[in-house]
This record gives C-alpha cells, sequence and structure tokens, in this order.
C-alpha cells in the first residue's frame, strides 16, 4: 500500500458531535505482524459507521480491542465516553457485541437464550422477562420463541443473536459481519433492524466484505488495508476518489452525433452505435455545464446516461498494492 494513502483528519464533526467512538493511533501486533498499524477513528453517537476490508485486514482485531475482548499494543481509544484502558468495565456497560459466529445456544429455546442474557445483566426476573417479550416481539420471534434455537433458520438465529444483544440496552454495538451467510431476503430483513437501530439512537460499528450493506446503512465508511485506513468518508466521497465516471451519450440522427463529436472535447466515440463516452464526475455541476454546450449548439441526445464509480471500484483500488496513491475523502 503507497504510504500517501492516509486517512485525512477530520474536523467537520465538531463539538456538537460528540464521538461514540474514538481512537488515535491504535496499534495491534501477533508477533511480527502488524495487523493495526496507527489507526484514528471519530464516530459521532447515533450514526452507523462501516469499516471494510479484506480478509485479515483486521477488522475483527479492531472490534475486540474496542469492546474490551483483548488490548491494544500502543494508541488511545475511548468507547462511549470511557477510556479504554482505564474504565473497562465502563466500556462494557455501555455496548454490546454480536460476533461473526452466532452466540445463540441452539439447545435451548429462543425465550431461554433471551432470559439467560437478562440474567447476565442481572435484570429481576420481572425486568427480564418484560425485555425479553418485547424484543422477542420486535425481531419477530414470538411465535417461535418455545422452540429450540437449533431449529432456527440462519437469518432468525442471527435477528436472536442481536436481540440478545440489546438485552443490556446498549448505546453501541459492534456488529461483526452481521449477514455473513444469510440469503439475500434475511440480509434485508437485517439491514431494517440496523435502521431501526440508529432511529432508536444506537450508534453501530459494523465490519462488513459485502460492499452493497456499506453503501446501503453506512453514514461513514473507511477502508482498512496493510492495518491502515487507506480512506474514510461518506459512500459518495469515496466513490468520486476513484477515476472512471462518465456520461454516455447516444443518438439516433448521425448529423447530430456528428455535431456532438466535433462540440465536445476528450471523448471516446463509437461510429457504429452512435454513442459519445466522456469523463465525468457525475456530479450536478458537471452535467449542467455539458447541457449547456449541447443546448448552445442546438444539439439533442437521444439518451444521457451517468456512470460514477461504485464502492466495488473503491475496495479494489484501494486495497490493490499496485495502484498509484490516491486522495482521500474528508
Amino acid at each position: 500500500m503507497p504510504s500517501s494513502v492516509m486517512p485525512t483528519p477530520r474536523q467537520a464533526d465538531g463539538p456538537t458531535s460528540p464521538a461514540a467512538v474514538s481512537t488515535i493511533g491504535l496499534r495491534k501486533s501477533y508477533g511480527d505482524k502488524v495487523v493495526l498499524d496507527g489507526i484514528d477513528l471519530h464516530i459521532p453517537a447515533g450514526s452507523v459507521f462501516a469499516l471494510l476490508g479484506p480478509n485479515g485486514a483486521g477488522k475483527t482485531t479492531a472490534v475486540k480491542i474496542l469492546s474490551t475482548l483483548i488490548t491494544a499494543d500502543g494508541g488511545q481509544a475511548q468507547v462511549a465516553g470511557h477510556d479504554l484502558a482505564t474504565s473497562p468495565d465502563g466500556v462494557r456497560a455501555a455496548i454490546g457485541v454480536t460476533g461473526q459466529f452466532s452466540a445463540v445456544d441452539g439447545l435451548i429455546t429462543g425465550e431461554e437464550n433471551m432470559l439467560l442474557m437478562a440474567d447476565l445483566h442481572h435484570l429481576s426476573k420481572q425486568e427480564g422477562r418484560r425485555v425479553t417479550a418485547e424484543l422477542l416481539e420486535r425481531f419477530d420471534l414470538t411465535e417461535a420463541a418455545q422452540k429450540p434455537a437449533s431449529t432456527y433458520s440462519g437469518g432468525m438465529k442471527r435477528r436472536l443473536d442481536i436481540a440478545m444483544t440489546l438485552v443490556g440496552g446498549p448505546r453501541i454495538i459492534f456488529l461483526d459481519e452481521p449477514t455473513t451467510g444469510l440469503d439475500p431476503r434475511s440480509r434485508h430483513n437485517m439491514w431494517q433492524i440496523i435502521r431501526e437501530l440508529v432511529t432508536d439512537g444506537v450508534t453501530v460499528f459494523l465490519t462488513t466484505q459485502y460492499l452493497e450493506e456499506a453503501d446501503q446503512l453506512a453514514d461513514r465508511i473507511a477502508v482498512l488495508h496493510d492495518g491502515r485506513i487507506a480512506a474514510e468518508g461518506s459512500a459518495e466521497e469515496l466513490k468520486r476518489l476513484i477515476p472512471g465516471g462518465h456520461v454516455r451519450l447516444r443518438f439516433t440522427d448521425p448529423a447530430a452525433y456528428q455535431s456532438a463529436a466535433d462540440t465536445l472535447h476528450e471523448v471516446t466515440r463509437d461510429d457504429e452505435a452512435l454513442t459519445l463516452q466522456l469523463p465525468s464526475d457525475g456530479s450536478q455541476r458537471d452535467l449542467r455545464t455539458l447541457l449547456d454546450r449541447l443546448d448552445t449548439a442546438g444539439i439533442e441526445a437521444d439518451e444521457l446516461t451517468v456512470h460514477t464509480p461504485d464502492l466495488d471500484d473503491v475496495f479494489f483500488a484501494l486495497t490493490d498494492d499496485t495502484d498509484q496513491p490516491k486522495e482521500n475523502a474528508r
């Protein structure tokens, strides 16, 4: 990874956006293998943050550190206003964690799993049953509540897993690849659950390999590669980092096609299909400039389509060691 590809410090959130999670220079190694090489994060409360990266990039290690399961080798981190090093109990009281592998016990019922979690949170029996009933209903598991969890589908087990995570009323939830192995319908159902959590004021720290998932859910996305943040920003900001955006104009009138080709610069011609392609970042300003030039010349295209790079393009570009250095989103 080019050394110039580094996270850009962000000041925009300011004091009006309290950080649910913040880290400065977070480091972790296993032997001579550097997993996290100085990670800076600032995640505002009540938002969804997605950490992307290839297998082995350090996503799960970051979650384990921030959820107090393992300790960092260096750097500073605060979660829910508590310092990881000096107040781990405060962190644990404020968070919930759903790992890559389900914590559901298949030998007992869904309700019993929930009640067990309520006991672990030292809720009274009455409160535990109330919270259990509410969460089972919320996650559409009431009918299956008395069945062994081993009989649940993958999507049902994942919903139960997150319901168990919510028993203690966490303000911050770490979801480590929560939809891995789910079918498309179950994945979309999980997305809706995550959106509802954020509506309730919960902060979600999401790791995923599904780029569409990050695009759909995350307010901000960071791409982790070789232990460093290769880039961070909103989905749209990240997409604008990658070249390849273009506008495609299609004509049915050969004369209009030729006039457009003569009027516009830096176009790629397809004389057989009567189409022109020209670079564009897809912004409103860029499109307005193009349309104004066509209107001034009295040229009308029959079809205009815009292509902008997607998160797949971003991911492959930023995690390809042969790529050239790129700017970071702010």
